[in-house]
């Protein structure tokens, strides 16, 4: 009988990873199209709050979501270390505003365990899971379900 096979190092989720108030959250790398030091961003009339603004990204207008605000948290300050991480999902590209860049973390997708109860349904419904990544807690986004979310949608349509 024939050993099982190792899993495939392609079977690892492989997550560019960051802060939001020192709280260590990633997005599987496939999501992510690029990172910027921030950059000027016009904030929006009468948009929600957890939108940043809209910026100039050679040439084409890109949202900038405040993920804090989005998940609930106070807004992301802009210092020295804050960077938009730039993610896509098919054609609609949209950054993401980040206190700071952590490292690119690797673990077996079956290492997620599904958001604790005290985390709002709001917030849950964008997180793939957590996962402890040595030594640390890693909050994983799931970057459809939030291109999906209620919220996103509503801007979508031109709510709020």
């Amino acid at each position: 009988m024939a050993e099982p096979s190792p899993r495939p190092a392609a079977a690892r989720l492989r997550l560019v990873c960051f802060t939001l108030h020192d709280q260590e959250y990633g997005v599987a790398i496939e999501s992510v199209k690029e990172t910027l030091a921030v950059r000027p961003i016009t904030r929006m009339f009468l948009t929600p709050p957890w939108l940043a603004g809209i910026m100039n990204l050679r040439g084409d207008v890109v949202a900038v979501l405040d993920l804090s605000r989005f998940l609930g948290m106070p807004a992301t300050g802009t210092g020295d270390d804050s960077r938009i991480v730039v993610v896509r999902r098919g054609a609609l590209v949209v950054g993401i505003l980040v206190d700071r860049m952590a490292e690119v973390r690797q673990l077996d997708p079956a290492a997620l365990a599904p958001p604790p109860p005290t985390v709002p349904a709001e917030v849950a419904q964008v997180l793939r899971g957590i996962a402890a990544v040595d030594g640390a807690a890693v909050r994983v986004l799931d970057i459809a379900a939030l291109f999906d979310s209620d919220r996103v949608r509503a801007l979508e349509r031109g709510g709020s």
